[in-house]
C-alpha cells in the first residue's frame, strides 16, 4: 500500500464527549470531524468499534462483526419518533471524565428496549423495508450474533460462557435452536435493530468524514473472545475440546515489561481448518471490516507468521511455545478474494526478519512508536533517522501512556538522551513528539488526542495487564483551547501533511447536528 504524507488523531469514539454517560455516533461526533478539518487532519483512527466484552475492552467483544450498541445515539433515535425528551433525562448527572460502564449499560440498554418496542410496533413501511433488507444482507453473521447474545443474555449467570448453557444449545442441535428462535423472537429482533441502528448511524458519520476530507483507520483485533457467538456458531475454527472449551489460548511471551509475559486467554484458531476452507471466515471478516472504514490497522500482525501458544490450565504466559501461524498464504487468500489491502501491520513486540518479510512481501505499513525510542542505542528502530517512508508514527498508542505521563515515569538517562536527541527541554514534550512525528519521514503520523490535550497517566486509555479502570476515559471540549487546532495545523501544513489545496480555517465550526440517520416515514 503506497502512502502520501497525512497525519491525524487516535481517539475512540466513547471517549468524546456526550451527554449520556459515554461518547457515541451523534453531535458531538460530527464536531470531532469539523475540529480535524479545522486542524489540517486526514485521518481519524478509532479502535475496534465492535461491543465491549471483558474490562470493558473492545478486543475481547463478543463479536467480530457486530457495532457496538452503546455507541447509537439516543437523540437520533428520539428524532426518528422512538423515544421522548423525558426518555433521556437521567435522575442524576454522568461523570464528563470517565465512561461508569453498568451504569451507562444500564441506561443506554433500557432506552434501546424502548425504541426498539416503538419501531415494531409503528410498522413504518420505509423503515421497515430499511431494516428487512439489513437483516437479509447481514445475515451470514447477525442471525447467530443475535441468538447468541439472546441465549446469553437468557442463561448466563455467575457462570460466564456458552458452554454453561443447555448443552443442546451449547453444542446448536438444530432443533433446539429452531425452538429457541420461536421462543425468543422478539429479544432476536431487538439485538438485530440495535445492529441497524449502528450500522445507518455509523455508515452516515463516515459519509460525513470523507465528504470532509477525513479518511478513518479502523482496527481489527487478530484474536477473538471465547465467550463470542464466532467461536459459538464455528468451534471447528478454534482450537477446543469436545465441550467447548479452549485447549491452548493466546499471549505473548515474557519480555522486559513482564518476566511472566501476558496471557490473553483468547482461543487460538485451528489454522488448518480454516486454509481448508480458503480462510472463508477470515475472508468474510475482512470484507465486513473493510466496508466500515477506509484503512485497517491488523492488530498483533506478528501472530500471523507465529504466535504464542499457551497451555490452556496454565496461569501465566511462560510455558508457551511459539507456533507457526498461516504466513503468505493467508494474506494471498484475503488479497485473491478482496482485492488491494489497506491494511496498517501492527509489527510491534518481538519481531522477526520473517516478519519483516512478511510484511514486506504484501507491501504494508508497519508502525514506530516515539515513547520506544530513547534507549541510549543510535540503531533503535524507533528513532526517526532509522525510518523508511512505508512507516505510521505515533507519539503513543491506546496500550502506552500518555506522552506526559510517560515523560514523567521515565528515568532521567531517557529524558536526557530525549532531550539532546530532540534538542528540546521537554517543557511542552507533548508537542515536542507530535512535532517530531510530523516532521519525520514516516508517511502517516498519528497522536492520541491525550497528547493533543497535554494530559497525564490519569488519562490514558488502556493499561495492558490490568483488569479493570481502562477503556474508560473521556474529554470535554472545554478542555481543547482554540489554539490547539491553529498550532496542529500549522505543523502539518510546514511538514507537508496537509492537502495541498487546504486552507486553514481559523473559525472552529460550533457543534452541529447533520441530521437524524434514522427517520420516520
Amino acid at each position: 500500500m503506497k502512502l502520501t504524507r497525512r497525519s491525524g488523531i487516535l481517539l475512540h469514539p466513547t471517549s468524546l464527549p456526550g451527554p449520556f454517560g459515554s461518547g457515541d455516533l451523534g453531535k458531538s461526533a460530527c464536531h470531532f470531524i469539523d475540529w480535524l478539518k479545522a486542524a489540517q487532519q486526514t485521518l481519524w483512527q478509532v479502535l475496534p468499534l465492535v461491543d465491549v466484552g471483558v474490562g470493558n475492552s473492545p478486543y475481547m467483544s463478543p463479536s467480530a462483526f457486530a457495532g457496538s450498541v452503546l455507541l447509537i445515539d439516543l437523540e437520533q433515535l428520539m428524532e426518528a419518533g422512538w423515544l421522548t425528551q423525558s426518555e433521556l433525562a437521567f435522575d442524576t448527572a454522568f461523570d464528563d471524565h470517565r465512561v461508569d460502564y453498568p451504569v451507562v449499560t444500564r441506561f443506554r440498554m433500557s432506552r434501546l428496549r424502548i425504541a426498539a418496542s416503538r419501531f415494531f410496533a409503528a410498522q413504518k413501511a420505509a423503515a421497515h423495508a430499511a431494516f428487512d433488507a439489513f437483516c437479509k444482507s447481514e445475515a451470514r453473521w447477525l442471525d447467530d450474533y443475535a441468538l447468541f447474545r439472546t441465549l446469553d443474555t437468557q442463561y448466563t449467570g455467575t457462570q460466564e460462557g456458552w458452554q454453561n448453557w443447555p448443552q443442546q444449545l451449547a453444542m446448536r442441535d438444530p432443533g433446539a435452536l429452531q425452538e429457541a428462535e420461536k421462543t425468543y423472537a422478539d429479544d432476536i429482533n431487538f439485538w438485530k435493530f440495535c445492529q441497524w441502528c449502528f450500522h445507518e448511524q455509523w455508515t452516515r458519520l463516515k459519509v460525513y468524514a470523507n465528504q470532509n476530507g477525513i479518511e478513518v483507520i479502523g482496527d481489527v483485533p487478530i484474536f477473538v473472545s471465547l465467550n463470542s457467538a464466532d467461536v459459538w456458531s464455528r468451534p471447528g475454527l478454534f482450537m477446543l475440546d469436545t465441550h467447548g472449551r479452549p485447549t491452548v489460548v493466546a499471549g505473548v511471551p515474557p519480555d522486559k515489561f513482564s518476566g511472566t509475559g501476558q496471557r490473553w486467554g483468547n482461543p487460538l484458531y485451528n489454522w488448518d481448518a480454516l486454509a481448508a476452507d480458503d480462510y472463508h471466515w477470515w475472508v468474510d471478516r475482512i470484507a465486513h471490516t473493510m466496508k466500515l472504514y477506509d484503512l485497517v490497522r491488523v492488530d498483533h500482525f506478528r501472530g500471523f507468521e507465529a504466535y504464542w501458544e499457551i497451555p490452556a490450565d496454565a496461569p501465566t504466559a511462560v510455558t508457551g511455545k511459539w507456533k507457526k501461524g498461516p504466513g503468505a498464504a493467508f494474506f494471498h487468500a484475503i488479497k485473491k478474494a478482496l482485492g488491494s489491502l489497506n491494511f496498517i501491520a501492527e509489527d510491534l513486540g518481538v519481531i522477526t526478519s520473517d516478519v519483516i518479510a512478511l510484511r514486506k512481501a504484501f507491501d504494508l505499513p508497519g508502525m514506530r512508536i516515539l515513547q520506544f525510542a530513547f534507549d541510549h542505542n543510535p540503531d533503535n528502530l524507533y528513532l526517526p533517522h532509522n525510518y523508511e517512508p512505508d512507516a505510521v508514527i505515533y507519539t503513543g498508542t491506546h496500550d502506552n501512556n500518555t506522552t506526559r505521563g510517560w515523560w514523567q515515569a521515565a528515568c532521567e538517562d531517557e529524558r536526557d538522551y530525549a532531550r539532546r536527541y530532540l534538542s528540546i527541554s521537554g517543557e511542552w514534550i507533548h508537542w515536542d513528539l507530535i512535532r517530531t512525528a510530523l516532521s519525520s519521514i514516516a508517511r502517516y503520523a498519528i497522536a492520541p488526542m491525550q497528547d493533543i490535550l497535554g494530559l497525564d497517566a490519569a488519562h490514558r486509555m488502556n493499561e495492558p495487564g490490568l483488569p479493570t479502570g481502562s477503556w474508560e476515559w473521556r474529554f470535554t471540549w472545554d478542555q481543547v483551547e482554540s489554539w490547539y487546532a491553529t498550532y496542529l495545523a500549522e505543523m502539518t501544513r510546514l511538514y507537508g501533511r496537509a492537502h495541498a489545496e487546504s486552507q486553514l480555517d481559523l473559525e472552529l465550526p460550533a457543534p452541529k447536528n447533520t441530521g437524524a440517520v434514522l427517520t420516520p416515514s
